[in-house]
Formats: structure tokens, C-alpha cells, sequence
């Protein structure tokens, strides 16, 4: 990046969002998070973030916080990864953030981030992504990283600069044309493994270890790509079920954001993972038995409003 570029603008300042920003500020590259989360704004402003990778090797690099969006200004691209059921409120700060060619890139759990950000940004200023990467917060300014993966971008005419920027942080980063395939891809992954570590209380490759968590896996994927497939959208792997099982082992040393949420009392994403897979599955009637039992036990054991 030319050093008189703005910085990678990264909405949100939790697990995803200090991982990202870690990553990099490894490379050189100018990160600024835009968050709400005051104590961490402050640790990360103050210190900076803390990098704790697999090996359990510590790093820390600068970056820059702010809770102010008008203190971002002139961002040429940002990256959108806050929960789910923030992007309203996220996109409307972006408004105030984005250059009128700037791009924004949803690398977020669930259905219809997109959407949402687009009726903000306008279409030609929001692209669909999706990741597989997996991190922990610890605390205000420190995250683990908790398993390896890829980014997946939806085509646009001007997706150069963000995945020349990703590639030069060096994330292994896939163009591809069907974005309904990208997201539906993260979908069902999520939708088998986050609510499933949540309810049990395990880490990600737990769920592999034991043959009844490792069958209720398959059981809610077959299901999930069933509604993919009812759709007509062409997940991005040929084998669901194997894709799922693979993740959940490259991320066996995770906690999934929806773990972590529940232990926390805190809301989760599950109306836009499972719930959203019902939604889809109800409009067209295909089978959402197991999707739905997820849901509402996730529902019972959160503050998740009730369902509609």
C-alpha cells in the first residue's frame, strides 16, 4: 500500500476484526477498527493488538481505534465483520466512513449482510465474501488465532484492490462469480458447527471426537445443503459434509463466536444462521426439522428475542 493511502478500515473490534487486523499489520500494512467497545479501543490505541498464533508465539503490532466514524473519513476499503445483527447500525456508520468509489467487503456470518449494506452503500460498494479463518478474543487487545482457512470474494469490477491487499497480507484469497454460492457455502458450515460447540460447550474439533456430536454434524449439513440445493445454489465444495468436517479440524482449537456469545449471556447469531436456513427452507418447503431444533435451543439458552 502506498503510504499515503488511508488505512484498511476494519468495522468492528472483536475476534474477527483484531485477528484481521493483526494479520495485517504483520505485513506492514495501515490498519484503523471502527467499534463501539471502549475499553478494547483504548488497549488497542495504548498498546496495540496482540497476536497469539498456534504455536503460542506473541506478537504485537500497532494499529489504530476509534469509536468516531467521522475519524474515518476517506476509507477506500473496509472490511465489515461485526455480528450479524449489527450491520444496520455498521452500515450507517460506514456511510459516513466510505470515498464515494470506496468498497466494502462482508466477510460475516449469516444471510443478508450484504443486502443491508448495499441499501446504505449502493451496489457498486459492497462486496460478498466469506472466510473459514477462526480466532479468540482473550481480552481487550488480544486475540489467539484459532484455526486456518482462506477468503473467498464475490466478483466485482473493481475487486483487484481488495484482494491484491488481502494477498499481500498473506491470506490465500479465491475470486469466484456465484456470491449466493460463497455465502450459502459459509452458511451451512456455520449452521453445523456454532450452534452445536454453543449448546455442548466444547471446541470446534470436539464435535469430530465424539460419534453422536460428529453424526448430529452430518444430520444438520445434509439437511442445510438440502436447502441450498432446493434453491438451486450451487455450493462452493462438491462434499458438504467432508468440507464441514474439514473446517471443524482446521479450526479444532476455536471457539466459535456463538460459544463464546452464549457463555457470555450475550445475543447470538443464530437467527441469521439457522433461523435463516429455516426461513429459506419454510418459503419453499424444504425439510428444516433439525435447523430448527438448533434454533429454538439456542433461543431458550440466550437472550435472543423471541422468535416471530
Amino acid at each position: 500500500m502506498n503510504v499515503n493511502e488511508p488505512p484498511i478500515l476494519l468495522v468492528g473490534t472483536g475476534a474477527m476484526a483484531s485477528l484481521f487486523a493483526a494479520l495485517l499489520a504483520a505485513k506492514g500494512l495501515k490498519v484503523r477498527l471502527l467499534g463501539t467497545w471502549k475499553e478494547n479501543i483504548k488497549v488497542l490505541n495504548e498498546v496495540g493488538v496482540k497476536f497469539i498464533d498456534q504455536e503460542e508465539n506473541e506478537f504485537i503490532y500497532p494499529v489504530e481505534a476509534t469509536s468516531d466514524p467521522e475519524k474515518c473519513y476517506g476509507s477506500r476499503f473496509a472490511i465489515v465483520l461485526v455480528k450479524s445483527y449489527q450491520t444496520t447500525y455498521a452500515a450507517k456508520r460506514l456511510v459516513k466512513c466510505l470515498e464515494p468509489d470506496g468498497l466494502a467487503l462482508t466477510l460475516q456470518n449469516g444471510l443478508s449482510n450484504r443486502e443491508i449494506l448495499a441499501d446504505a452503500l449502493g451496489e457498486q460498494r459492497v462486496i460478498s465474501g466469506a472466510t473459514t479463518l477462526g480466532a479468540t478474543l482473550i481480552g481487550p487487545g488480544i486475540v489467539r488465532m484459532g484455526g486456518t482457512g482462506g477468503i473467498s470474494i464475490g466478483y466485482h469490477k473493481n475487486v483487484k484492490l481488495p484482494a491484491d491487499l488481502l494477498r499481500q497480507a498473506g491470506f490465500e484469497v479465491e475470486v469466484v462469480g456465484d456470491t449466493r454460492s460463497l455465502v450459502w457455502g459459509k452458511l451451512v458450515i456455520n449452521a453445523a458447527i456454532n450452534p452445536l460447540t454453543a449448546l455442548l460447550g466444547v471446541k470446534n474439533g470436539e464435535l469430530l471426537e465424539n460419534p453422536n456430536s460428529r453424526k448430529l454434524m452430518r444430520l444438520i449439513t445434509i439437511e442445510s445443503a438440502g436447502v441450498a440445493a432446493a434453491l438451486e445454489i450451487k455450493l462452493p465444495y462438491p462434499d458438504p459434509v467432508e468440507t464441514v468436517e474439514s473446517v471443524a479440524q482446521r479450526t479444532a482449537s476455536n471457539y466459535s463466536s456463538m460459544y463464546i456469545d452464549m457463555g457470555r449471556g450475550s445475543l447470538t447469531e443464530i437467527d441469521a444462521i439457522n433461523g435463516a436456513i429455516v426461513r429459506a427452507g419454510e418459503a419453499i418447503g424444504a425439510p428444516t426439522d433439525k435447523n430448527r431444533m438448533l434454533w429454538l435451543l439456542v433461543r431458550a439458552s440466550t437472550k435472543d428475542q423471541q422468535l416471530n
